[in-house]
């Protein structure tokens, strides 16, 4: 399995040749309601109620990359008006990514001209794939410079953008959102008092509700019927970050949250922890090797 995934991710081997059936003993995917075992065409259909999907992911987790390639083909050949959502690429790319898709230039453009992640080989074949399809794909994120920005001067700094800048992001005033998210949040900091005068934390809201703001106006395009976005598993775990965002934005869009990452206990499903994490938790084998 590792040969033939280097190979796809290197982009010498088609992605037919892997077979994620064969492989499966690799991840393991798990419905946390129904608490059972299923299987990625379960997935699929699974998924069918729902408006917008998040999937979370460990950014070096190579078995996910290929699953989210291998749901957005189910989820393209399933249902129509599915569209791409990403974290990778930020909002002020928008442009230059539609015109990558649409034909009008080239793959040494996009490279050149937006802001692409170190490890966009993990994320270039379901691109490739949006492409040769048609499919939007969202460029979701926020520009760095604002959130370096907030984490330095507070939201309230964003008031000196002019109209074109405060466009790229969402909307003035941002919801620092308290409780759950906030104690997550301070845990990963080490604590309450690691988050200093709470800058941190609120540039870490105008990341999550960029993503969602722009997922709630990319759902409102007619042609838009399902949304698969791809983030750091943080921003949508428990339903927390960018999803609670969303349903601020948009409270009638039905949405469903997968969260995945390596475990070795892939075989033995922790359903009190699942049941938290997602509506489905996806188990990968810690032992394949990571991207970077």
């Amino acid at each position: 399995m590792i040969k033939l995934m280097l190979c796809y991710l290197t982009g010498l081997l088609p992605f037919a040749a892997f077979s994620m059936q064969q492989d499966s003993i690799h991840y393991r995917i798990y419905d946390t309601h129904a608490q059972r075992e299923i299987g990625l065409p379960d997935l699929a259909a699974a998924l069918q109620r729902a408006d917008v999907v998040f999937f979370g992911e460990e950014h070096n987790d190579s078995i996910a990359h290929v699953l989210q390639y291998e749901l957005l083909r189910a989820l393209t050949d399933q249902y129509s008006g599915v569209a791409l959502s990403m974290e990778m690429f930020v909002s002020d790319d928008q442009l230059v990514l539609d015109e990558y898709l649409s034909g009008l230039i080239t793959e040494r453009n996009l490279d050149k001209d937006a802001v692409l992640w170190n490890n966009y080989k993990d994320y270039r074949p379901m691109v490739e794939y949006a492409k040769e399809h048609h499919l939007p794909v969202l460029a979701a994120n926020a520009p760095s410079r604002y959130t370096n920005r907030v984490t330095r001067e507070g939201l309230e700094s964003l008031k000196a953008l002019d109209k074109t800048a405060r466009a790229l992001l969402a909307p003035l005033p941002v919801d620092t959102l308290t409780g759950a998210y906030y104690d997550k949040f301070a845990g990963l900091m080490g604590g309450h008092e690691g988050m200093g005068n709470l800058k941190i934390y609120q540039s870490q809201n105008l990341w999550d509700a960029t993503m969602a703001y722009r997922i709630s106006r990319l759902a409102k395009k007619k042609p838009v019927k399902k949304i698969l976005h791809l983030n750091g598993r943080f921003h949508s775990d428990e339903q927390l970050g960018t999803v609670a965002h969303l349903r601020k934005y948009a409270p009638k869009l039905s949405v469903l949250n997968i969260s995945c990452f390596p475990d070795e206990s892939i075989a033995q499903p922790d359903w009190d922890t699942f049941s938290r994490l997602g509506d489905f938790v996806i188990l990968t084998d810690p032992t394949v090797a990571k991207t970077f």
